[in-house]
């Protein structure tokens, strides 16, 4: 099972290629270290699959209807905004202009480890999308994790 958590500090290089950190890399599984996919995120950031986990998602918006007005717009505006990248021997991965003009990174990037996936941001814009206030948090962790 891929496990990712805490956060890590990044340069890019001028190619845009990033190099992973190796708690990272290291908790990529076996069957997929090599071949990532990243995605377009919701908010203006990145996110980074390893292919084991990128297939669960696949596999549900293959599923979508192709005769359904919503479901077809759902699958074009997920499949155009993905790029599959792999780790080069130095591991590093080469993060496409588009998807840097997207998350606004230029120099540096701030991989956030978040379970299965991996979030990419603009240091200075993942500070806008924190959340700063310790009440708000424990109402939050309330309202979705009590039981």
């Amino acid at each position: 099972m891929t496990f990712f958590t805490s956060e890590y500090e990044c340069k890019l290089d001028t190619k845009g290629r990033l190099v992973l950190p190796a708690k990272i890399k290291n908790n990529l599984p076996e069957v997929s270290t090599a071949e990532l996919i990243i995605r377009k995120g919701f908010e203006p950031n990145l996110i980074l699959y390893p292919m084991v986990e990128y297939k669960k998602i696949h596999h549900k918006i293959s599923s979508l209807s192709e005769f359904d007005p919503e479901q077809r717009k759902l699958k074009r505006t997920f499949f155009r905004s993905i790029a599959q990248v792999e780790l080069d021997s130095a591991n590093r991965i080469l993060i496409p202009k588009q998807m840097l003009a997207h998350a606004q990174i230029e120099k540096e990037a701030l991989l956030i480890g978040t379970g299965n996936y991996i979030e990419m941001w603009n240091p200075e814009v993942f500070d806008k999308h924190m959340i700063d206030d310790a009440g708000e948090y424990s109402e939050l962790a309330q309202k979705f994790l009590d039981e």
